[in-house]
């Protein structure tokens, strides 16, 4: 039952929200397998990053249509998870 890390973590989401959560909150923003569960992900991120993961939040973007250079399309859906570190820990991310 349990997946291997790589499987669980896609890709870190390194955007300018992201960051900002990072500096403040002490948060680091994933993309995560659609199926994964909050302690899967913890358990990958210790495993990964080696730090202890103080709370892991869950967001879920579905599909959404677009419309660009006049060709029609849709977004892929993602899986986003929020993960919080206690004070002093940090992740590098390059």
């Amino acid at each position: 039952m349990h997946k291997s890390t790589g499987s669980i973590l896609i890709r870190p989401r390194v955007t300018e929200k992201s960051a900002i959560a990072a500096e403040s909150q002490n948060a680091y923003v994933f993309e995560v397998s659609p199926k994964s569960t909050k302690k899967e992900i913890a358990r990958a991120v210790k495993e990964i990053y080696k730090v202890d993961a103080k709370k892991v939040t869950i967001v879920k973007l579905p599909a959404k249509k677009v419309f660009t250079r006049g060709k029609r399309g849709m977004t892929s859906p993602v899986k986003k998870a929020y993960v919080y570190l206690n004070k002093g820990d940090k992740i590098e991310l390059s």
